[in-house]
């Protein structure tokens, strides 16, 4: 079943418009998460809320929002005195410019979503906006407001929609002199600097997510299955990081590391057996798979477990 929406709207691009829907472009509810247990009686840990002076639990009607203006002294803002400061980006996602993809930083990248047509109008609308954005090949400006605060998102033509991405405010992003400023200048000569491009060279490749392993879900998975079985877990021993004395030596010795790690990429895997009466018990719990497959060996109960 495909997600909720996060947000409804309009999609406005001067006097052309459209009713939009966002929805969040990715997911982690397919990664193990934990409750938080009592170890004396193996109950879940419940959180309640509580006034700070008093220790008596709050009911959720008696609750208002605050700003502490000095120490102790707040300010108490009601839903209503919220609700008058709306902005019109709460309705909709007025397009204000047009850039380029390679003017924004990174660092102001939060995260993505998709947009569609919400409904069976407006599809042309759309498609006028979205062929727009992509025959220009540019980013659309504009803003929305999700969880109560106005956001800049960034709009990208992809496939038959729209990718969202929300962006930070400069208030929002450090400075990086306070971390760079103390790193020392140092001269890398021409030899270290041919030694390690010949590394990147051997490991030179385009970027294929499906080939990449989350490896600390996949031990989380065999430390449970582990445990299930009535496995003692006893720890492993750490490795050792080593200072680097010569470091072209070092490079020289990576080279020929490179080129083994390439040639063993280009052998095909083996498939990894499970031990006698596991199979079944590996397969009890899904951790990170495709979607298709997470959900058709997803153990019952699994959804409603909710992370601490």
């Amino acid at each position: 079943m495909a997600p909720r929406a996060n947000w409804k709207g309009f999609l406005g691009l001067s006097l052309v418009t459209c009713p939009v829907a966002l929805y969040p472009a990715t997911s982690e509810s397919e990664k193990i998460s934990f409750n938080q247990l009592n170890r004396t009686t193996g109950h879940r840990i419940k959180y309640l809320k509580v006034d700070a002076d008093t220790g008596d639990e709050v009911p959720n009607e008696d609750i208002v929002k605050g700003y502490e203006v000095e120490k102790g002294q707040f300010i108490e803002v009601t839903k209503e005195e919220l609700e008058e400061v709306a902005l019109e980006s709460t309705r909709t996602i007025e397009i204000d410019e047009f850039v380029d993809r390679s003017d924004i930083d990174p660092r102001y990248l939060i995260r993505p979503y998709y947009l569609r047509p919400d409904g069976k109008v407006g599809h042309d609308a759309f498609a006028v906006i979205r062929e727009t954005i992509r025959e220009m090949d540019k980013v659309a400006i504009g803003r929305v407001v999700l969880t109560s605060r106005e956001h800049i998102i960034a709009l990208e033509a992809r496939d038959k929609g729209l990718i969202g991405t929300l962006l930070r405010y400069p208030y929002e992003v450090r400075d990086p002199a306070e971390y760079f400023d103390d790193i020392q200048d140092v001269k890398v000569t021409k030899d270290m600097l041919d030694l390690a491009k010949h590394i990147v060279n051997q490991k030179a490749g385009s970027f294929e997510p499906d080939k990449f392993e989350d490896h600390y879900e996949t031990a989380l998975v065999d430390l449970i299955n582990q445990k299930r079985a009535g496995k003692v877990i006893r720890p492993k021993e750490r490795p050792k990081g080593e200072n680097v004395v010569d470091l072209m030596d070092a490079l020289r010795k990576s080279v020929g590391g490179a080129a083994k790690e390439v040639a063993a990429q280009k052998k095909p895997a083996k498939a990894k057996k499970a031990t006698a009466g596991q199979k079944e018990m590996l397969m009890s719990i899904a951790g990170k798979r495709p979607a298709k497959e997470a959900a058709s060996k997803k153990p019952p109960g699994r959804s409603q477990r909710k992370s601490a």
